[in-house]
């Protein structure tokens, strides 16, 4: 019960950080497809760096054990497409329609009455999925710095670099 809890108190957080950051709005959503308003764009990176920070402080604390799902490019390249076409099509990625019907944003039901018809379909192909797209380019558990054979903490400072300069470029061009 108590995961439940602190999974209730982390949406709501994370809702309200979605509001106040005004990603839910859907002249935000199209200006980040476009390139051309890198509001959600500078949010998610944030919400990155800052969380690669913290997972791994937590593991390497004892805290936490951080559970790597298999690298499986077929999967991660369809998916990504259809989640491309998906929050291309209507406008708002699955958090941030449901953030907009909160605000009173009826626009964004359509795409979480699609999002639902989308998990019953991969419901039912699943097996198929699982024989086919599942096996194209499957790396195992694999994460960048085993990859690399780095340091994680290298790894993550150079992405926070890269991440602030990426945030000063974005300050410069006024995006």
């Amino acid at each position: 019960m108590i995961t439940l809890l602190y999974g209730l108190i982390t949406g709501v957080v994370f809702g309200f950080l979605l509001q106040k950051a005004r990603v839910l709005r859907y002249d935000k959503q199209i200006g980040a497809l476009r390139l051309q308003d890198m509001t959600i764009i500078k949010f998610m990176l944030s919400s990155v760096l800052v969380g690669l920070v913290g997972i791994y402080a937590l593991q390497d604390a004892g805290l936490a054990k951080i559970s790597v799902k298999s690298t499986q490019l077929g999967a991660n390249i369809l998916g990504g497409l259809i989640f491309g076409l998906g929050w291309g099509l209507i406008g708002y990625c699955p958090g941030t329609a449901v953030g907009a019907v909160a605000e009173g944003h009826w626009d964004a039901l359509w795409g979480i009455a699609g999002m639902l018809v989308g998990a019953a379909l991969f419901a039912e192909i699943y097996p198929f999925l699982k024989t086919t797209v599942y096996t194209w380019g499957n790396y195992g558990k694999l994460t960048l710095p085993q990859l690399l054979g780095l340091n994680h903490w290298l790894i993550i400072i150079l992405f926070n670099a890269g991440g602030l300069a990426l945030f000063r470029f974005f300050a410069k061009k006024g995006i």
